[in-house]
C-alpha cells in the first residue's frame, strides 16, 4: 500500500512544531550540559565561551545531522550558509537599528581573524559544489584549536564586566536535575529535528525547489529567530555589549560544527550555485562586517560602535540576496 502524499497543512504544522520544540529543547539541553560542567568544577567562563556559545548552533547542528543522515546534504549546507547570512544581515542588522553596538577591540584581532580564516577554508572546500568526508573532518577538528585559542585569550583580556556577562549564562542547577534536563533536551532535539527535516523536504517537493533553497531560507531564518528576538530585546534593555561577539562566535560554530556534518555523513554533490551564489554572499557579508568593525576600531578608538547606517546597509543587502535567491529558482 502506497503512503499518501503529505498535505500542505501537515507540512506547515510539522515545520512549526519542529521549530518550537527544537528551540525549547536546545535551551534545556545546553542548560543541562552547562550545569553538569559547572558541577564538575569547570570554570564558568570556559563554559560560557564553549558550551553556551555552542548552544546557539545546537538547532542547526541537529537539523544538519538529521538532513545529512537522510541524504539531504545540500539542505545541511544551506542551513549553515543561510544561518550565517541571517545572523549578520538580519539579526545583527536589526539590533543595530535598535541600538549602537559597542565593538570590543579584541574582536578585531582575535575572533574576527578566526571567522575569516574558517570562512575561506569553507570556500576552498565548497568550490566544487561538494564536501568530502576528509573536508568535513578538517572543519570539525579545527573547532578544537579555535576554541582553545579563544578561551586562553579571552580569559586573559576580557574585562570583569564582560567575564560576568559570559558567566551569567551558566545555570548552577543541581547535578541530578541537570542530567535529567540534558537527557530530555537531547531526546527532544533529535525528535524535533526529524520532524522539521521531514517538513522541510516535503515543502521542497511541493514547491518544486531544491532542499538547498529550503535550507537557505525557511530553516536558516527559523533557527535564527530566537537569536533575533533575544538580541533586539537585549538591545532595548541596554544589554548589548557582547551581541557582536555572540554573532561572530555563532557563525564560527555554524561553519566548523554544522557545515562539517554534511561532509561527514552525506558526500553527494550539491547545487552548483552553492559556491558561486550562496557561499560568495556569505563571504561578502562576513568581509563587509569585518570592514565595518575595522573602520570603527581604527577611527573611534575607545568608543567604537556599529550604528544605524551599517544596519541599514546590511539589511538592504540581506533582502537583495533573497530577491536574487528566488529569481534563480
Amino acid at each position: 500500500m502506497l503512503n499518501p502524499e503529505p498535505t500542505l497543512l501537515l507540512v506547515i504544522a510539522s515545520i512549526i512544531t519542529g521549530f518550537v520544540t527544537l528551540i525549547w529543547s536546545a535551551d534545556r539541553f545546553v542548560a543541562g550540559a552547562a550545569a553538569i560542567a559547572h558541577s564538575l568544577g569547570i570554570a564558568p567562563l570556559v563554559i560560557g565561551l564553549t558550551i553556551v556559545s555552542f548552544g546557539t548552533s545546537a538547532p542547526e547542528i541537529m537539523v544538519s545531522l538529521s538532513a545529512s543522515m537522510k541524504g539531504a546534504g545540500d539542505l545541511a549546507v544551506g542551513n549553515a550558509l543561510g544561518s550565517n547570512v541571517a545572523n549578520i544581515g538580519l539579526v545583527l542588522a536589526a539590533t543595530m537599528l535598535v541600538a549602537r553596538i559597542p565593538v570590543q577591540k579584541h574582536i578585531l584581532f582575535h575572533e574576527l581573524p578566526i571567522l575569516i580564516l574558517v570562512t575561506l577554508m569553507a570556500g576552498l572546500f565548497l568550490w566544487d559544489a561538494s564536501l568530502s568526508v576528509t573536508e568535513g573532518a578538517i572543519l570539525l577538528v579545527s573547532l578544537v584549536p579555535a576554541l582553545y585559542f579563544l578561551v586562553k585569550v579571552k580569559s586573559r583580556e576580557l574585562s570583569p564586566q564582560e567575564i560576568a556577562e559570559e558567566e551569567s549564562a551558566v545555570d548552577g542547577m543541581p547535578r541530578g536535575r541537570a542530567i535529567l534536563w540534558f537527557i530530555i533536551g537531547l531526546a527532544v532535539l533529535m525528535l524535533s529535528s526529524e520532524i522539521l527535516v521531514w517538513g522541510a523536504k516535503s515543502a521542497a517537493v511541493m514547491a518544486g525547489v531544491s532542499p538547498l533553497i529550503i535550507g537557505l531560507t525557511v530553516i536558516a531564518v527559523g533557527t535564527s529567530l530566537p537569536e533575533l528576538a533575544a538580541s533586539v530585546v537585549s538591545a532595548l534593555r541596554g544589554h548589548h555589549d557582547i551581541a557582536l561577539g555572540n554573532i561572530i562566535g555563532s557563525n564560527m560554530f555554524n561553519i566548523m560544527a554544522v557545515m562539517s556534518i554534511a561532509g561527514l555523513f552525506s558526500t553527494s554533490g550539491m547545487d552548483t550555485q552553492v559556491f558561486s551564489r550562496d557561499y560568495m554572499v556569505m563571504l561578502g557579508f562576513t568581509l563587509f562586517l569585518a570592514a565595518c568593525i575595522a573602520f570603527s576600531v581604527w577611527t573611534r578608538k575607545h568608543k567604537a560602535r556599529l550604528g544605524i547606517s551599517a544596519g541599514i546597509a546590511l539589511l538592504a543587502c540581506y533582502f537583495a540576496y533573497y530577491v536574487l535567491l528566488f529569481q534563480s529558482i
